[in-house]
This record gives structure tokens, sequence and C-alpha cells, in this order.
């Protein structure tokens, strides 16, 4: 098997809308103040400026998809029905992930510790946002790769906890992308630490 694309330092803006939104704000129907934005927004700044994306991406071949069955080079096998079906027309696989770094959830238990409730609120939610993020980014830059294959990567992802793709795979694919070399490590849970780590598959289409 190949070995995993470590990404470092990548470049994302904070993604407001997004962070907004989870923090509960809704466009149509929440009213926030100019004084109570300044402020949310310069705290999502000094969040971002805390937070270090880096990512890894594995692309491989599908050898078999059946009977909720998928086969994937280097004889990595995934147990899910959801999953099967999601790459049903796909010849190929990646696998990616992504982390925020340690330094936003050291400061994200310094502002709990101190009181800072709204700070620690808005820090966790850019830190969120922009893990996510990070692996939207990885998926333009694969398709840069691959489009002149004429190919193209699935819109959507699929995640190990979701429907029936159990969580243990996670620790598959933290060992596939070799995690631990961006930081990342993993719980006897399947836990992704720093918290704000995330991993995905998704399919190659073309």
């Amino acid at each position: 098997m190949e070995n995993a694309t470590l990404l470092k330092n990548i470049a994302v803006s904070p993604p407001l809308a997004k962070i907004y939104q989870r923090l509960g704000f809704r466009k149509a129907t929440s009213q926030i103040s100019s004084k109570t934005q300044k402020e949310t927004d310069r705290i999502i700044a000094q969040a971002a400026s805390l937070i270090s994306l880096s990512g890894s991406f594995l692309r491989l071949s599908i050898n078999d998809n059946s009977s909720g069955k998928i086969l994937l080079a280097g004889d990595v096998t995934f147990q899910s029905k959801k999953l099967s079906v999601f790459l049903r027309n796909c010849k190929e696989a990646v696998l990616m992930g992504a982390t925020a770094g340690d330094e936003i959830m050291e400061a994200i238990k310094e502002k709990s510790a101190h009181g800072d409730l709204q700070a620690a609120v808005i820090y966790d939610a850019t830190a969120s946002e922009m893990a996510d993020a990070a692996l939207d980014w990885i998926m333009e830059y694969i398709n840069q790769l691959i489009r002149r294959e004429r190919k193209t990567l699935l819109p959507r992802r699929f995640s190990a906890g979701y429907a029936d793709f159990d969580l243990s795979n996670q620790k598959i694919i933290h060992q596939i992308l070799a995690l631990e070399k961006i930081g990342v490590q993993i719980t006897s849970e399947c836990i992704l630490l720093p918290e704000k780590s995330v991993t995905a598959l998704t399919g190659i289409c073309g």
C-alpha cells in the first residue's frame, strides 16, 4: 500500500456563516446587534490564530463492493451497507483526515477554567468548522489532481460512526492515514485527540 500524503499548514479562512450557524444564529430568524457581531468576529479571528490545520489523505482502488462489504487495495476491508451504496458507482475511494491542532484545545480549556464561557464556545465552534473546512480543502486539492484523469470526487463525505459504518473503523483510518505524524492520537474508544480532528471517506467517479 502506498503511503498517505501528509499536508501541513492548510490555509483556510474561518467559514463565518457556518460558525454562526453552529453558535445558534439563523440568518432568517436571528437578529444580532452590530456590537455583538463585531465582538463575535473578533473572538473568531482570535480562535483562528490559534488553529494550525494539518491533514492526510490516501487514494485506494476499490477491489470489491458487494453485500455491504467494501474491499480496498492493501486488504483494507469495511463492513457497511450504507457505505457500500454510497460508493456503488466508484472504482476508487479516498480516505482523509484533518486536525485543528492542540493549541486551540488548550485555549478552550483555559477560557472555560477562567469562566469566559462565551469565548470558549466561540473557540469551540470555530475549531469544529475549520477542521471540517480543512476536509473541504483536501477534497478540492484532490479534485485538482484527478481532473487531468477526467475524474472527480463525490461531493459528499462518509465518516466512521455514521449510520451503520461503525466508529471502530476510525482505528483503521487513523492507522492508514498515519495521523500520528500530524499529532493525532486515538483512544481505545476510537475517539481522536486533539478533539477537533476529523476523518472521512469519499469516492472517485469517472
